[in-house]
């Protein structure tokens, strides 16, 4: 018996197709302005939900008080020092992006390379035969290329008013998330079952754990390097401690460490004379160098090995693309597109070793037999 099978009705299907990405379109330019505070409140709240449960067990299992000290623990270590790191940023940097612009800025004399015993006179010849040969045409040519930088990098952090709306959102939006957890993640795991099974639901956990591994091994890491380098140098009196603190922030996203950063700031404190705070912060450095040893291994507990181009990508080009919220989000990203990527690749046994089997089974055509 032959069944004949339907003809299709190829104007209903790509009417269908295009009213549902309308529609998809359409929520999507509508929770625009909410997407990035959403994500940054995601990752927030995956990485602290087990404090949110020990709080909830500590608070005779009332979850409103555990949600309500949650959110002020936020508040408090997180929304009001990143607020008033980036208006001190933006205050300091006024005052740098003048004398850059304005030439006022001129390559050091560096007289203290005389003190420097058997090479320092050598050293000091050399550098001023430098700048003898061209060293006021090198930096009036460097000069534009540094303002420029400089002004970027303030312009990110002077966007106040955008930044403190993804603040509050974040705040927001990790209530609610520590409210209605749960359910907020059995409804994301069914969607990702009804769109791929059970390898759908494996793919949400996979990047609830690489939200996870990134956020602590990553972020909270480079943070505390920052914060504890931050106030290392405020406290030996380096000038431009809170713009040097972003870019410590900076160079420990990068996995650089906070050395580039505290190693000229001690060379500075020694050369104008301040030994004191300059072994001060020697001290300080050596033990902010080395946390990161101790404390990664002690936040990443699930073994999640995330390549260092993949952390650099994401550090720069969230910076770029969101702004200093990218800084965070960008990385976090990226990292779950790799552990997912991974996983998918993984699905199937590693090809062999030996490329003569391979090319037994598969041999390349003879250019003899065709003579």
């Amino acid at each position: 018996m032959v069944t004949s099978s339907q003809p299709r009705d190829v104007p209903q299907i790509l009417l269908s197709v295009l009213f549902l990405s309308l529609m998809i379109v359409a929520c999507l330019w509508i929770v625009r302005p909410f997407i990035l505070g959403f994500m940054w409140a995601g990752t927030v709240v995956i990485v602290t939900w087990p404090v949110l449960i020990r709080l909830q067990r500590l608070l005779f299992g009332r979850r409103s008080l555990a949600v309500l000290v949650m959110t002020l623990l936020l508040f408090l270590l997180f929304i009001i020092p990143i607020a008033l790191l980036v208006n001190s940023m933006v205050d300091s940097g006024v005052p740098l992006i003048r004398s850059v612009s304005s030439g006022e800025m001129t390559l050091p004399d560096l007289n203290w390379l005389n003190s420097v015993p058997v090479i320092g006179a050598r050293l000091y010849t050399g550098w001023h035969n430098l700048l003898d040969m061209g060293g006021t045409a090198i930096m009036a040519k460097i000069r534009p290329y540094i303002g420029t930088t400089t002004t970027w990098f303030v312009g990110q952090a002077a966007h106040i008013g955008r930044f403190m709306m993804h603040c509050t959102l974040m705040l927001l939006f990790s209530a609610l998330l520590y409210w209605q957890g749960e359910k907020v993640a059995r409804g994301i795991r069914h969607f990702a079952t009804r769109l791929a099974a059970k390898r759908g639901d494996a793919a949400v956990v996979l990047a609830a754990q690489a939200v996870r591994a990134v956020a602590l091994g990553v972020v909270v890491t480079a943070l505390v390097q920052a914060v504890l380098g931050g106030i290392g140098l405020a406290i030996s009196g380096v000038p431009y401690a809170t713009i040097l603190t972003v870019v410590m922030l900076f160079s420990c996203l990068i996995q650089l460490g906070p050395l580039p950063v505290l190693v000229p700031s001690i060379i500075w404190l020694y050369w104008s004379g301040d030994t004191t705070w300059g072994t001060v912060l020697l001290v300080i450095s050596c033990v902010v160098g080395t946390i990161d040893n101790v404390l990664r291994p002690i936040l990443i507990r699930m073994g999640a090995d995330l390549p260092m181009i993949l952390i650099l990508s994401g550090v720069i080009g969230g910076l770029v693309a969101f702004g200093m919220i990218g800084l965070f989000i960008g990385p976090v990203l990226l990292a779950v597109s790799w552990r997912l990527f991974d996983a998918w690749v993984k699905e199937v046994p590693p090809p062999q070793d030996n490329t003569d089997e391979v090319l037994e089974e598969y041999p390349l055509p003879d250019s003899s037999s065709d003579r």
